[in-house]
């Protein structure tokens, strides 16, 4: 199965953030901790190029501590600002605050050249959708002036909010892209939460999860699922996991869709630990 999702609103946001650019200073790029690479927009880079961005790690209590500093260490290396944020429970916060205010400082001073003083930062927070920015937004402005969910789509428009005295946030909507040219990107956004639940297969992007942690995390589905030993094999794993939760049909077969929601759930809940689905060295 092709995971694709393109809903008209998100082809509009990506042209008024064409328009939107102009007027900010510095970049927020989000990306999911648990899959940096495939939760980047790529259409973004063209969007947004010429301006000075860091790179948010987002949700990074919910990934691999191991990986996600191996993450850090390839943006780092590639010349790219990274910083590690958990905006619910505000770690992280204020060092990208810092970073914004510091990759902004030499379009501060041409500014201030010109005559401008004492203009806010401007910068144009972005991201897929659920990747976690209206709960930054709101750590970042100190209230809840951003509608928080967890589900994607919660932002529906783009507005300036004021940060302190000495910068403004611009909240975007999240942003999927037209075709995701690996069909295993597609599989990653609708695990972690970036396409919306009513337009996926379940079992299709639970067998992909399950073959992914087989592979990663044996241990974590081994103890979360009682298994004593793990099949070969992501369809037998999938249906010990049915069996074992009591997920059967008459005639005793396993009822899948049920046991996917199952699987998912405990994955997004962080029942199965803290995972991640992607590693710098499965580019090479």
């Amino acid at each position: 199965m092709t995971i694709q999702w393109y809903p008209g609103h998100m082809a509009k946001a990506t042209r008024e953030l064409e328009e939107y650019i102009k007027r900010v200073d510095v970049v927020v790029e989000l990306a999911d901790a648990r899959i940096p690479e495939a939760s980047r927009n790529p259409v973004l880079n063209e969007v947004l190029s010429g301006r000075p961005k860091v790179i948010a790690m987002m949700k990074k209590d919910m990934a691999d501590d191991v990986v996600t500093k191996e993450w850090q260490q390839h943006f780092s290396q590639n010349g790219e600002s990274v910083v590690l944020v958990n905006a619910k429970h505000n770690q992280g916060v204020s060092k990208l605050v810092q970073e914004v205010k510091r990759l902004a400082k030499p379009r501060m001073e041409a500014l201030q050249k010109k005559g401008i003083q004492n203009r806010a930062i401007r910068a144009m927070i972005v991201g897929i959708p659920n990747v976690g920015k209206s709960t930054l937004i709101n750590r970042l402005v100190g209230k809840n002036q951003a509608d928080t969910g967890d589900k994607p789509g919660v932002t529906k428009g783009n507005r300036w909010l004021k940060v302190g005295k000495q910068m403004e946030v611009l909240d975007t909507p999240g942003i999927l892209w037209p075709k995701f040219e690996d069909p295993e990107v597609g599989y990653k956004l609708a695990i972690t939460g970036a396409i919306k639940d009513e337009r996926l297969v379940f079992q299709d992007v639970v067998l992909y999860l399950i073959q992914q942690l087989h592979k990663r995390y044996p241990e974590a589905l081994e103890a979360r699922y009682k298994l004593s030993q793990l099949p070969e094999e992501g369809v037998e794993i999938f249906e010990a996991i049915g069996r074992k939760r009591g997920c059967l049909i008459a005639g005793g077969d396993v009822d899948f869709d049920k046991a996917a929601e199952i699987v998912l759930r405990d994955f997004r809940s962080q029942k199965l630990g803290s995972c991640s689905l992607e590693a710098p060295m499965d580019s090479y």
